[in-house]
């Protein structure tokens, strides 16, 4: 039966069933879809080939039967805006997580485990949050130095990334995936369109979430921040760059400060507050300056995105081993099999990290 793969790809290429019908050029109507998405019908081998094209998927993938179920989505501050987004959201992460559990069945790897060995804190106070930050620093071994590709770190303990463009109020999800084997899938999402010293704040943000078993009547928002802030910059890294109390900062050495830690400059103006490097007057000061000059939501020197790279790298590894072929490849890569064989040859371009597909 193909309902449950037929209505995820419709959805998450965003095709209403009419518009469907459409792209099939009236093949079928778009009531006869809707039997196909809902099991009471089975398309014809023309139909199938048909919907496979105009959905960018395999027939195979439609035939077989769906391997994840999504357990849970939860937007942060930002809620997406229609039913029809959300749904796409949800289509997008379902359908990316698939595609990633399959290479990796195919090269027989093993999911990582998440937080291997590490105790989940409860943290009653901001202070607490902070300090989970640090421990769990502590336990990945990363020491007190900036932290050069968030997404890969991430990947490596068992936290599966996307990138979609979303609306530009959405800046991430966190959700879980339960898997054909009842194993649950902890998934991130970032919004594909923002700059990367944002993309690596919701990172660390959703991180937080994960980690942080909130306790009393702390603000999980505001803990998660100071959890992000403190993954990000380690307060005795910052101390020693910026010194342990300033009286005054000027806006090139926040941005110069931005480029060593991968991190905003309002990011690190917080930071700054929150360690006691800034009084109020000199944090004040400094967001009249980003006011004035209208950088609160797009400041300069944005950094590129970073997006997830594991997944490309498994499905090249796959296909250079011989275990997949270039079609296979290509489609869970959602490329063509030309511009995959054209691109086997040449470095990656800058920014071009990973597939990251479009809602």
């Amino acid at each position: 039966m193909i309902g449950t793969r037929l209505k995820l790809a419709r959805t998450a290429a965003g095709l209403s069933l009419r518009e469907l019908e459409g792209q099939i050029d009236g093949l079928v109507t778009a009531q006869a879809i809707g039997k196909y998405e809902r099991d009471e019908m089975m398309p014809s081998s023309l139909v199938l080939i048909a919907l496979a094209r105009a959905l960018k998927v395999s027939e195979d993938y439609l035939l077989n039967p769906a391997d994840v179920e999504l357990v849970g989505v939860e937007f942060r501050k930002k809620q997406l805006t229609s039913a029809k987004e959300t749904a796409e959201v949800r289509a997008c992460i379902l359908s990316e997580v698939e595609r990633y559990l399959e290479v990796e069945r195919i090269l027989a790897i093993e999911p990582s485990k998440l937080f291997p060995m590490a105790k989940r804190p409860h943290v009653q106070t901001l202070d607490d949050a902070e300090a989970a930050a640090g421990e769990l620093r502590k336990f990945w071994g990363l020491g007190e130095d900036p932290i050069p590709d968030l997404c890969e770190l991430l990947e490596e303990k068992g936290i599966k990334v996307c990138a979609f463009s979303m609306p530009g109020n959405v800046s991430g999800v966190q959700a879980e995936v339960r898997a054909a084997n009842e194993q649950h899938l902890p998934v991130i999402v970032v919004n594909g369109a923002h700059p990367g010293e944002r993309q690596r704040f919701t990172l660390a943000h959703e991180l937080g979430h994960m980690y942080l078993q909130m306790a009393g009547g702390l603000d999980p928002e505001k803990a998660c921040d100071r959890f992000a802030g403190a993954f990000l910059i380690p307060a005795k890294m910052l101390i020693r760059e910026v010194g342990p109390h300033r009286k005054d900062i000027s806006i090139r050495e926040l941005f110069q400060l931005k480029a060593r830690f991968g991190a905003s400059a309002q990011a690190i103006a917080y930071r700054c507050k929150d360690l006691g490097i800034f009084g109020p007057s000199l944090f004040s000061q400094v967001f009249k300056v980003f006011s004035a000059n209208r950088w609160r939501l797009n400041e300069p020197n944005a950094m590129p995105g970073e997006r997830p790279q594991r997944f490309q790298r498994l499905c090249i590894r796959a296909l250079s081993e011989g275990v997949i072929s270039e079609a296979k490849a290509s489609e869970l890569l959602g490329t063509t099999v030309r511009e995959l064989v054209e691109s086997l040859d040449k470095p990656p371009k800058d920014g071009a990290n990973g597939h990251a597909a479009r809602v």
